[in-house]
């Protein structure tokens, strides 16, 4: 109804709360229940004396080997959950809907990390690690699990989940218009129709979608930002760490009312004001994950450059890094259909980040970190001191 409609008055609400005849219009339970199944799925990977490969698989996929149901979640609601993880890492309609073959070697990624934790680290746990060798080793007060290059599974699949999960269903599905718009959605938004047996538009749930995989594990999902950074181990948190950087105060509420304000534009049919929310939101989030790689690239140059460098929080912050520098591929440049970085791009920095030696990790250098964080830095609107916070 309104393409270009700047002027289209928007109610936005103060908290994210929407209703039609008195009933709530947001849903995002599906978004919720994947966020509480990932938690449950990297909190077992640390579990040496109860986990087996087949049940964190079962956990990644909600299917048993032969594609039947599981029941692989301690919480009986997640096991009554049709919904899986892995069906929508890499599966946005933007970037996977003609590239399936990508896709697929993005899933089985993660499988092999999966698998790589039983197979290399669990037998190992007892061991210390030394070059070429997987085990434990002391991190301060805690102490790490490492494959034989140095690397963390349960980090590289918790930091990867947030681009290839989250973001790319956010960024790259739910707010875009090959979805919001498809069919016709954007005759039933304005005319109201409503999705059977619910109170919302196919529109505003997928907007709510989106939403959803940001702040769908709040216990405030209205209102989120009084507990950001706690409600969950991938985007919130992040969101938060970056917020608590005064180089990058502000980012939340800027997001926060993105969202709102996009919504609101959807039940005003002012379709040219969603897009434009959208489109921060994209740059946003994008932002959150080049931060995060250089801010642990930083962290361990600045370890690696000690006197007595202590190789297990080393370790820690590359581990981290390689998921969030993982995740750059399914970041989104505004205006655009294209990542801040391509896969290619992408594997190529992993890969100079394992290619000083034939060790991985054990071998890197201040110098090949240093180049690194210049080259995830340079397309973004951030200074390598500013994300090094």
């Amino acid at each position: 109804m309104n393409d270009n409609n700047t002027e289209v008055a928007i109610d936005e609400p103060e908290v994210y709360e929407f209703t039609r005849n008195g009933s709530s219009t947001v849903s995002f339970s599906g978004q919720t229940a994947r966020i509480l199944m990932a938690e449950e799925l990297i909190s077992t990977m640390m579990d040496f004396d109860g986990a087996t490969e087949s049940l964190l698989l079962q956990m990644y996929r909600n299917r048993d080997a032969s594609g039947g149901n599981a029941d692989p979640f301690s919480n009986p609601e997640l096991n009554s959950e049709t919904k899986s993880i892995k069906e929508k890492v890499a599966a946005s309609e933007d970037y996977f809907s003609s590239n399936a073959s990508e896709s697929v070697q993005i899933r089985n990624e993660f499988e092999s990390w999966i698998s790589g934790q039983v197979s290399e680290v669990f037998p190992n746990e007892n061991t210390l690690a030394s070059p070429g060798q997987a085990g434990q080793i002391a991190d301060g007060t805690s102490v790490r699990y490492v494959n034989a290059q140095g690397l963390e599974y349960n980090q590289m699949v918790t930091k990867s989940l947030i681009g290839a999960l989250m973001t790319d269903q956010m960024l790259n599905n739910y707010l875009s218009s090959s979805v919001l718009d498809a069919g016709t959605n954007r005759e039933d938004n304005d005319n109201e129709v409503l999705v059977d047996g619910t109170s919302y538009t196919t529109m505003e749930h997928k907007w709510d979608e989106a939403y959803g995989y940001l702040f769908g594990a709040a216990s405030n999902q209205a209102d989120p930002l009084t507990e950001l950074g706690s409600a969950d181990s991938f985007l919130d948190k992040y969101l938060g760490r970056v917020e608590n950087d005064d180089d990058f105060a502000g980012i939340a509420e800027e997001i926060f009312n993105a969202f709102k304000r996009g919504r609101a534009a959807i039940v005003a049919g002012a379709y040219d004001v969603r897009d434009e929310q959208a489109e921060i939101i994209r740059q946003r989030i994008s932002e959150i994950i080049g931060i995060r790689a250089v801010f642990y690239l930083e962290s361990a140059k600045t370890i690696l450059e000690g006197n007595s460098p202590d190789y297990g929080a080393i370790f820690h912050d590359l581990s981290e890094a390689y998921g969030f520098i993982y995740s750059l591929q399914f970041t989104r440049v505004p205006g655009s259909d294209e990542p801040y970085f391509t896969g290619s791009e992408v594997q190529s920095f992993l890969d100079r980040m394992l290619g000083d030696g034939p060790n991985g990790l054990w071998d890197l250098t201040p110098e090949t970190l240093d180049a690194l964080s210049d080259d995830i830095a340079a397309p973004f609107n951030f200074s390598i001191e500013e994300a090094a916070g």
